[in-house]
């Protein structure tokens, strides 16, 4: 069966004709759009109508990649500057050499104390507050259209909740009194008018922050103050929340992510680990001690691609003197490590760091810190 292809969008004024001089335009995007992303941080150098296709208005060529049903993992990052509540979001390419691409902000601004979800192509925003006031906005956004979008409103305002996709189904809790009728609900992601749903939750259980959330071995797990809990979806409604095993709890606590059926996260004594459910064991990622730094600053994870990545706020090591070098001095930088994680002999767990680099956010103060991390496909 053939897929009918449509022309992507126009491209702006200064990448039409100079693209591929003998091809008209929609199709000279096309054939980009063939070519493996990790190609384009050097066909960025080609010339400044490939530079602005690639780097500034990339909407034709995301266009013609989805068309084509083509797709590379992404990296979307928000960064919150010490002078503001609200966020920023960029997009990267996990392979070096690749800049941040900005994406526009959300309708509403709401702070870090929002969380994030993804089904995979769409991020969405949930709750936050505007100028300190908690909010009960659902933010969407499509990093293909470059565009925003307002979901259906929570039905209790929260800060810091636990928010996860899982099997078609977004699931938020916490970040609000643990006393409210809504401290968790669902949003079923297949059904285009759908209204949140309360989820059934005992009381003694609750809440308020959260500090994490992932989903792993069919349950959606959430860590908050006082210990982790975890939700089945499929099991009946008396037995379908719990603790977390003490094993999880101890280990568990924030940042995390789910590559290959374990759980990963990075312990404040700056080791990568990872846990096992079937085993219900923790185990140190092995073969990073010289790899990567002791410690890093803001750290957090997300699943690339069926990689582990890791993601810090670094410091700028570039040699030069005068007013250049001033001027990356006062700029966020941000360092990644894609790291390949095999199960070797008794269980244990050995890293080997496949790619890295540095990306410098020339337009966002030093002193911005990573607000989100998680990963997309586009």
């Amino acid at each position: 069966m053939s897929t009918e292809l449509t022309s992507p969008p126009q491209p702006p004024e200064l990448i039409r004709g100079n693209l591929i001089p003998v091809l008209p335009d929609d199709l000279a995007v096309y054939c980009i759009a063939l070519l493996p992303r990790a190609a384009h941080p050097s066909l960025a150098l080609v010339s400044r109508a490939f530079h602005a296709l690639l780097c500034r208005h990339p909407e034709p060529l995301l266009a013609a990649r989805r068309a084509l049903r083509l797709s590379d993992s992404h990296i979307l990052l928000s960064l919150r500057a010490p002078s503001s509540a609200s966020l920023l979001f960029f997009l990267l390419l996990p392979h070096p050499g690749w800049p941040p691409l900005p994406l526009p902000s959300p309708p509403v601004p709401v702070s870090s104390s929002s969380s994030v979800a993804t089904d995979g192509s769409r991020l969405f925003l949930v709750g936050g507050s505007v100028a300190g006031v908690p909010a009960s906005s659902v933010q969407i956004l499509d990093p293909r259209a470059r565009s925003w979008s307002i979901g259906p409103r929570l039905s209790s305002t929260r800060e810091f909740a636990a928010a996860v996709a899982h099997s078609g189904v977004l699931f938020v809790a916490g970040g609000c009194v643990p006393s409210s009728p809504f401290w968790a609900e669902a949003l079923d992601l297949s059904a285009p008018n759908a209204k949140w749903k309360t989820v059934a939750s005992p009381v003694h259980l609750r809440e308020k922050w959260m500090h994490g959330c992932a989903s792993l071995a069919g349950k959606v797990l959430a860590v908050g103050d006082r210990g982790g809990l975890a939700y089945d979806p499929a099991a009946p409604p008396a037995e379908a929340w719990a603790p977390v095993s003490p094993v999880l709890d101890m280990g568990w606590k924030g940042r995390a992510a789910v590559v290959g059926a374990i759980l990963y996260s990075y312990d404040y004594l700056g080791q990568v680990k990872g846990y096992d459910p079937d085993t219900d064991s923790w185990s140190t990622v092995e073969g990073l001690e010289r790899e990567l730094p002791r410690f890093l600053c803001g750290a957090t994870l997300a699943n690339v691609g069926g990689l582990l990545y890791l993601v810090w706020e670094g410091k700028w090591k570039g040699k030069g003197k005068g007013k250049g070098k001033e001027e990356v001095s006062s700029m966020v930088v941000i360092e990644w490590a894609g790291i390949e994680v095999t199960r070797v002999e008794e269980g244990r767990l050995r890293g080997k760091v496949v790619s890295r680099d540095t990306v410098l956010f020339p337009d966002m103060p030093r002193g911005s810190t990573i607000t989100h991390c998680i990963a997309l496909e586009l």
